[in-house]
């Protein structure tokens, strides 16, 4: 194999790309969003400086991804801690866990998603939409919403500036010899957002301690809701906004 053709790889291995290269479409991405309160000394010990935390209130996701251009299907639960940075509302993925190597493997080899492989599972049982995560066969984390109670709107302005906000990772990539290679703030934004529904409603959280799965490190104080959206969207690539190596 020639250097330019090296050079035009999106991604290893070389005989069979793990990821094609982007943007990336996905379509019927549905969310369950369980907001809630915590400790704030464990937010701002959760936050890498210079991200700022904005209030006391922070969330776990289910997300299943059921058609996703380049990564094919797959299930994933994160956590959200609402931040600044430099003023400008952010929202920090603190961690993240995939069924699928591809979106695992591109997550965290572009955009520094803080992936990990876990079984995360979105659906709706009998009258209640549910999530849970399990991770090294324990079970982690179990969501819980009423299903569709809110009536059904055609105005979906807040969802879309939810999800237009800036998503933020700490991307961390050592080099050949242990030490670091990249250490980055990675802004990203998600781009022609469509929102096909969302609704709120009464929710509960339950996150269970691990030590390598740690969501109850923030734990459960207050459930403050719930949220269900049903979306297509695309995922750009982002840009550096802090270089911890920079001198």
């Amino acid at each position: 194999m020639k250097k330019s053709d090296v050079k035009a790889l999106p991604s290893m291995p070389l005989q069979s790309p793990t990821f094609p290269r982007g943007p990336y479409r996905f379509f019927n991405r549905q969310y369950l969003v369980i907001n809630y309160k915590t400790d704030p000394a464990l937010i701002r010990e959760a936050l890498p400086e210079p991200l700022e935390p904005a209030g006391d209130t922070v969330a776990v996701q289910w997300l299943d991804l059921p058609d996703g251009e380049g990564f094919g299907a797959y299930s994933a639960a994160a956590q959200i801690i609402p931040c600044t940075f430099k003023g400008e509302a952010c929202n920090f993925v603190s961690q993240m866990y995939v069924d699928n190597t591809p979106p695992l493997a591109g997550g965290r080899e572009i955009w520094g998603y803080p992936m990990k492989y876990g079984k995360a599972v979105l659906a709706v049982n009998a009258d209640t939409l549910t999530g849970t995560l399990h991770y090294a066969t324990q079970s982690i984390a179990t969501g819980t919403m009423v299903y569709k109670h809110d009536a059904f709107r055609t105005d979906h302005s807040k969802e879309r500036d939810l999800l237009s906000r800036t998503q933020v990772t700490l991307k961390l990539i050592p080099d050949i010899d242990g030490t670091p290679a990249i250490a980055q703030l990675v802004a990203i934004k998600f781009q022609d957002i469509k929102v096909h529904g969302a609704w709120t409603g009464r929710a509960r959280l339950e996150l269970v301690p691990s030590v390598n799965c740690p969501l109850a490190d923030l734990p459960v104080r207050e459930v403050v809701g719930g949220l269900h959206m049903v979306t297509d969207m695309t995922l750009p690539y982002g840009k550096v906004i802090h270089d911890y190596l920079a001198k």
